[in-house]
């Protein structure tokens, strides 16, 4: 007997799905397949809570459920006791930049950093927080001052770029704490979330020469990850969304900057040189593949991105940095409607608004008016089924039979696969 599923859980996932967004919470509700590529990144977490790296780009179409699946491994390294920081790129947020985008970037991240006990975001002062705690029990046991301990444990940071200032940070917030001095405190979570602006500000509120800017955005992340691992986490796993905005850019040069900063992270992940850092980037194939503007036009990423050659006809190779998200087979989209059916009537078999045959009816009428785009992009199948089950639920009267004889789509969904809009629009849905 399933378990009933409560009305908060139901809600968010029912609503997100609708919207056409991916639920913050509650994917394990309907989560299927992609078996072999949740072994994949579950491998990648685990190492990197053993003090490795890893850096994973997955691949997949618009409305294919890349942001949901970078959003369950989210899940899972949060379970896994890591510390998860997650942001979309866009045009004022990228990995490499002049005009402080990058930092922009870093500041979002920071905004968004996650753990088990706070999994919504803002974590980063509960970090610090734990560290000084540990540091302030373990200078009482000794019979030594706080911030020597402090400064031993943080002593390994200070051969890294910033690692001197990071580390006089970190000591500023445990002299804020001693003296309960909350002023000093927030200045020191500022500057850790790289929200000083000039080097000045910084040296007048902490005595440091140094701030988090374009240049270092990508080594404050790495002694990010380090800290992470002496506030007692497993490490640091960054998850960037909207990579395809780094193949809209209109500046060659500015594509060409950034994607030097993928092949520096993906190096660094290959040689371990981010200790307990993981990346994991989502993006569309022309973001990957396109020889003019995507990854594949930068010789040294193509190199080492390159599909296995011997995995074809079926074949796979997980071991790659490349994950393409595999496309629901007609039986896995089967279950994922029943799974949504499922929490749609709370868990309760006896309140599903459509039998097993009704599921059946509308992947036939699915089939009929998309072809196998609804198995490649199902973000539309599955706002346009849980619209179906809103008119049933609202409109007792009303028969499934018919509804699905009478449905009509909105939009030449024959030409759905080769729009391209963001993930977070809709492509079409039904209508009466």
């Amino acid at each position: 007997m399933k378990a009933v599923i409560r009305p908060k859980d139901r809600d968010a996932v029912i609503q997100s799905l609708r919207a056409g967004v991916v639920p913050r919470a509650g994917q394990r509700l309907i989560q299927v397949g992609r078996t072999r590529e949740i072994e994949t990144m579950l491998g990648d977490i685990e190492r990197v809570a053993d003090g490795g790296s890893t850096f994973r780009l997955v691949i997949g179409e618009y409305g294919s459920g890349k942001t949901f699946f970078l959003n369950l491994v989210r899940s899972i390294a949060l379970e896994k006791k890591l510390v998860v920081a997650t942001a979309d790129l866009n045009p004022d947020r990228r990995l490499h930049a002049s005009g402080g985008q990058a930092r922009s970037l870093y500041a979002e991240l920071m905004r968004n950093i996650a753990t088990r006990a706070k999994p919504d975001g803002g974590a980063l002062s509960g970090i610090v927080e734990k560290f000084v705690s540990t540091a302030m029990s373990e200078a009482n046991a000794a019979g030594v001052d706080n911030e020597t301990i402090i400064q031993q444990k943080l002593e390994h940071l200070k051969e890294l770029v910033n690692g001197y200032d990071f580390a006089e940070v970190i000591a500023a917030y445990c002299r804020g704490h001693e003296q309960g001095n909350d002023k000093l405190k927030s200045d020191a979570v500022r500057w850790l979330r790289g929200e000083f602006a000039t080097k000045t500000d910084a040296r007048a509120a902490l005595g440091v020469r140094t701030i988090v800017d374009d240049a270092n955005m990508y080594d404050q992340l790495k002694l990010m990850a380090r800290f992470v691992r002496l506030a007692g986490f497993g490490g640091l796993i960054i998850c960037l969304d909207e990579m395809v905005n780094l193949y809209k850019l209109a500046n060659s040069q500015a594509r060409t900057s950034n994607f030097e900063q993928i092949l520096r992270i993906l190096n660094d992940s290959l040689q371990g040189n981010a200790i307990g850092l993981g990346f994991i980037m989502g993006g569309t194939p022309e973001f990957l593949l396109d020889a003019r503007r995507g990854l594949y036009s930068y010789p040294a990423l193509q190199g080492r991105l390159s599909q296995n050659s011997f995995a074809t006809g079926g074949l796979v190779d997980f071991s790659g940095p490349v994950v393409h998200l595999a496309v629901l087979t007609p039986e896995e989209f089967f279950v994922l409607l029943q799974n949504i059916r499922d929490v749609y009537a709370f868990g309760d078999s006896a309140k599903h608004l459509l039998p097993d045959q009704g599921l059946v009816s509308f992947m036939e009428h699915c089939a009929n008016k998309l072809g196998n785009t609804y198995f490649r992009t199902p973000r539309t199948t599955i706002t346009s089924f849980v619209n179906l089950l809103a008119v049933l639920e609202q409109n007792k009267d009303a028969k499934w039979e018919q509804l699905l004889g009478g449905l009509e789509m909105t939009a030449d969904m024959g030409a759905a696969a080769d729009l391209k809009v963001e993930d977070g629009d809709e492509l079409a849905s039904f209508k009466l």
